[in-house]
């Protein structure tokens, strides 16, 4: 195993301006928060008397576990942390599954989760729920922000610096400036599939709704789930400088990303369960993908490291 290394970033000591969403933008967000959340509130009122069936579970199951893997394989540890390496063909795959979970173009997702990084619960974090206040007024007011609010913020100055690497390949800038294509065909993919496997107009919409609308929802929300609820509830077993924690809940809804403290200790780790009983089904993906050929390089922190960075009370 090799020890984890430093993701370095840029300096950021020339100030500049905050730059603004457009109104574009402001109503995308919306539409990327509400539209799901419609989707589930009318989802049992729409297929009333049809029933839900396997295939509605199967459809929403597997795109779930696609697109989250998408977010916490592809846009997490393969491009914000370099945790392994990979052919730039699977890179691309990545790409388009960490886009049809509908959270922002690869870009994006990656500079601002850089900067979380490196300004991790310090004022400067986009999504830190610590500055909220005190009481349960100021607790709700940090969990909203680090949960939803901070979507709605302008950029930090110079987050293009956090992503040279990224911009540098031609591949990638293609495949995270076609976000759009890539979200209709999160939308599509579930409803045809729904109509294949029943045969039938019911299952083109059930399909779009339980393993499209529905299960955007929840990734959103589960995911999201790592800058709020990992931040503020769960356990600290190593020294990580900031307030990160380990959520077991989350480390099997996220599929391994709730060992958030682990994560922040060892940032550029592909494992994030360091222990056997934690579960962490992305790392188990690289593994598969190292074994089969497709991966290689992968990051791990040494035995010494993790002693080194154990809390001793």
């Amino acid at each position: 195993m090799s020890e984890s290394t430093e993701i370095p970033v840029a300096d950021l000591s020339a100030q500049l301006p905050p730059r603004e969403h457009s109104l574009g933008m402001h109503l995308a967000m919306i539409l990327a928060i509400v539209v799901p959340l419609g989707g589930v509130i009318a989802a049992p009122f729409f297929v009333w008397g049809w029933g839900f069936h396997w295939a509605d579970l199967g459809i929403l199951l597997g795109m779930y576990v696609v697109t989250v893997l998408g977010i916490t394989v592809g846009f997490h540890r393969l491009f914000v942390h370099r945790s392994f390496e990979t052919y730039l063909w699977l890179k691309f795959i990545w790409v388009v599954l960490g886009s049809m979970a509908v959270q922002g173009p690869l870009f994006r997702w990656a500079s601002r989760h850089r900067s979380h990084h490196q300004h991790s619960d310090t004022p400067e974090d986009p999504h830190s729920p610590q500055y909220g206040g005190g009481g349960v007024s100021g607790l709700l007011k940090g969990f909203w922000h680090a949960h939803v609010g901070w979507l709605f913020d302008p950029d930090p100055p110079g987050l293009d610096h956090y992503i040279k690497d990224l911009t540098a390949s031609r591949t990638l800038r293609v495949a995270s400036r076609l976000f759009p294509l890539w979200v209709a065909l999160g939308l599509v993919l579930p409803a045809v599939l729904g109509g294949l496997i029943t045969q039938s107009w019911r299952g083109v919409w059930t399909g779009l709704i339980w393993g499209g609308l529905v299960r955007v929802f929840l990734v959103h929300h589960v995911t999201w789930s790592i800058n709020s609820a990992c931040h503020l509830w769960g356990r600290r077993p190593y020294k990580s400088g900031d307030e990160s924690r380990n959520n077991a809940l989350f480390g099997i809804l996220a599929l391994g990303e709730g060992w958030h403290n682990t994560h922040h200790a060892f940032p550029t780790s592909a494992r994030h369960g360091l222990r056997w009983w934690q579960i962490d089904i992305s790392y188990w993906v690289i593994r598969t993908l190292q074994l089969l050929g497709l991966a290689w390089n992968l990051k791990l922190p040494t035995t010494e490291a993790q002693a080194k960075s154990r809390r001793t009370a």
